[in-house]
C-alpha cells in the first residue's frame, strides 16, 4: 500500500552551479494558433491573380506568344499569378501559407521588373517595346483601350498590389541569404540566354529585348546594383517587420485559477 499524495509539496532547493536549458517545440503554429479561414485575403489573391493573368494575356494578344513570353516582365507576372492563385487557395481553406522562399523569389521578381522599367526603360519608349517592331498598327476601340491599360498593370499595378500582399496579409518568411543566392539563378540564366540568342541576331532594334541588354550600352553593373540592393531590402524588411496574421489572434488557451 503506497503511502498518500501530499497536499502541498515544498520546492525543492535550487543546484547551485546547474543551469536547465529549455529545448526548442518542435511543436507546428496549429497546435497553438489554429488556422482560420482568411476569405477577404482569398479574394484579393484571386483578383490579383486574374489581373496578371489578363495583362498577360492583352500582350500577347498584341505581340504573339514567342516574343511576349520570352520578357522577364511577362515571366515573373506568370510566377506571381500562379503563387498567388495557390496562396488564394490556401487562405479559403485554412491551410498553412506558401513557403516563403517561393513567395519571396516572386515578389522579388516582378518588383525587380517594375523597377528596371521605370528607372531604365520609362524614357526609352522608342527603343522599347513588348510587342516588337512588327506591331506598327495600334489597336482601336476595346483593344485599344486594353493596349493601354496591360503596361501600367505590368508595371505599376500588379508590383503595388503583390508589395500590400506581402506586408499586410503575409506572415515573415524570415529568409536568408542563402535563399537570395537561390533567387538569383533564374535571372542570372534569363539575362545568359538572352545575350547568347542576341549575339547570333544580326544588329538592329530586334536583337535584345531590353536595351540595357546590349552590351555595348553598359547596363549591366547598374542592373546588378539595383537587383542587389532590392534583394538585400527585402530579406532585411522580412526579418524586421511583424507578423500581421499575429496581430490581434489568439492562442487558443484560457487561464483558469488555480484549482485545490
Amino acid at each position: 500500500m503506497t503511502a498518500p499524495i501530499p497536499r502541498d509539496i515544498p520546492d525543492l532547493p535550487i543546484i547551485p552551479g546547474r543551469r536547465t536549458n529549455l529545448m526548442p517545440s518542435s511543436a507546428p503554429a496549429g497546435a497553438v494558433a489554429p488556422p482560420v479561414r482568411r476569405p477577404l485575403t482569398a479574394v484579393y489573391r484571386l483578383l490579383l491573380a486574374l489581373a496578371a493573368l489578363a495583362a498577360v494575356t492583352v500582350e500577347i494578344l498584341l505581340g504573339g506568344p514567342a516574343r511576349v513570353l520570352s520578357h522577364f516582365t511577362i515571366q515573373s507576372t506568370l510566377l506571381l499569378a500562379a503563387v498567388t492563385l495557390a496562396s488564394a487557395g490556401r487562405a479559403w481553406t485554412a491551410r498553412r501559407p506558401l513557403p516563403g522562399a517561393l513567395t519571396g523569389a516572386a515578389l522579388l521578381y516582378v518588383v525587380a521588373a517594375a523597377l528596371l522599367h521605370h528607372v531604365l526603360l520609362a524614357d526609352a519608349a522608342s527603343a522599347y517595346t513588348m510587342t516588337g517592331p512588327a506591331a506598327t498598327a495600334d489597336p482601336t476601340g476595346t483593344a485599344g483601350t486594353l493596349a493601354a491599360l496591360a503596361p501600367p498593370a505590368l508595371h505599376t499595378v500588379l508590383p503595388v498590389a503583390a508589395v500590400l500582399d506581402w506586408l499586410l496579409l503575409s506572415p515573415p518568411a524570415r529568409t536568408l541569404l542563402v535563399h537570395a543566392a537561390a533567387w538569383l539563378l533564374y535571372p542570372t540564366a534569363h539575362l545568359v540566354l538572352v545575350l547568347a540568342i542576341g549575339g547570333l541576331l544580326p544588329a538592329g532594334p530586334a536583337r535584345y529585348l531590353y536595351p540595357f541588354q546590349d552590351p555595348g550600352r553598359h547596363g549591366h553593373p547598374y542592373v546588378l546594383g539595383v537587383s542587389l540592393l532590392l534583394l538585400l531590402a527585402l530579406i532585411t524588411l522580412d526579418r524586421t517587420r511583424p507578423d500581421p496574421l499575429r496581430l490581434g489572434a489568439k492562442t487558443g488557451f484560457r487561464l483558469r485559477p488555480p484549482v485545490g
